[in-house]
């Protein structure tokens, strides 16, 4: 109850501008924006796609307008979470600026295939097929928003001082993640392998698909036991939302491992100690169900470091 009665209690130093995680949505918006009008003809959605940030800009206005009259942790809360919640509409966005550019699947493919010997997305649900592990495997990569409602929850409640910096860094970290993904088109193994088929995977044989992802999304079926639960809450996820897009690196892997490290550095050993389970499940979950090469993970695990080490230290030092 006493957690309740705080979400509104007024903000002692009330925040009379933006958010610095609206100000990062708001630089992300005028980038994608400025490179819409450059290749505004050769964009396939141009006017639903500029609709779409004129809206996210009276959003954020309203929000900023509605906390102003009311300066309280619940009105700061609503301003945050709708950004965090408009994650799932930019994310599609960023296949609509990539693939106007050759796709580079036959090069992440043959440098996974040089490192491993192997194309391990290929190879891991074969071997490890049962039920069980399935239903393991698709848990794992259906926990990945439950895990960030859960760290951006905590932080709100019970370290409140901590809560900005933590969704800043969280929402940066998306958005970095989407302009790698924009300059860097690499669709997965699951549009991949679905595109040049699996017998010329199989032979170590990668060819160039150039523009193939501009209007095909065909894709592997998820590889996990047909009737699991988690198997058909992910499928169903991937129907409503993905696109031939965002493999490399692996942001599932990259913000799950910043959230780790945002627990990790709050002291929360509690925490923790249960999300790693649902954490190392969904960092293999991702090449299991063929989402991303071996190497997107790595690059994930990399990513993430430099960007949790890296923002951390300019919220601190410019706030």
């Amino acid at each position: 109850m006493k957690k309740l009665l705080e979400l509104f209690k007024k903000d002692k130093k009330p925040v009379k501008g933006l958010l610095a995680i609206e100000w990062v949505v708001m630089g992300y918006l005028v980038i994608t924006t400025l490179l819409m009008l450059f290749t505004y003809t050769k964009v396939y959605n141009p006017g639903e796609m500029l609709w779409g940030r004129v809206q996210i800009m009276f959003m954020t206005a309203a929000l900023w307008a509605v906390y102003r009259m009311l300066p309280c942790r619940f009105t700061r809360l609503c301003r945050i979470l709708a950004q965090m919640a408009l994650l799932s509409w930019w994310y599609p966005d960023t296949y609509e600026f990539n693939r106007m550019f050759p796709n580079l699947d036959h090069v992440f493919a043959s440098w996974e295939q040089g490192l491993f010997g192997c194309q391990p997305s290929l190879l891991f649900s074969q071997w490890l097929s049962s039920p069980v592990f399935s239903e393991l495997m698709n848990l794992g990569y259906w926990s990945y928003y439950p895990m960030i409602a859960a760290t951006a929850l905590y932080f709100f409640f019970w370290r409140y001082e901590q809560f900005d910096r933590a969704a800043f860094i969280i929402l940066t970290s998306f958005f970095i993640y989407y302009l790698i993904y924009i300059a860097v088109p690499v669709a997965g193994p699951q549009y991949y392998y679905a595109a040049v088929g699996i017998d010329q995977i199989s032979h170590g044989v990668f060819p160039n698909v150039h523009d193939w992802f501009n209007t095909h999304q065909e894709c592997l079926a998820n590889p996990g036991w047909h009737d699991g639960l988690f198997r058909r809450l992910v499928t169903d996820a991937h129907n409503a939302g993905e696109r031939p897009t965002a493999a490399f690196p692996s942001s599932h892997v990259g913000v799950s491992t910043i959230l780790m490290l945002l627990i990790w550095t709050a002291r929360n050993r509690r925490l923790l100690y249960l999300l790693l389970p649902f954490y190392v499940l969904l960092c293999l979950s991702t090449v299991y169900i063929y989402a991303h090469y071996a190497i997107d993970v790595l690059g994930g695990w990399v990513s993430a470091l430099i960007l949790f080490f890296g923002l951390k230290f300019y919220y601190d030092k410019t706030n």
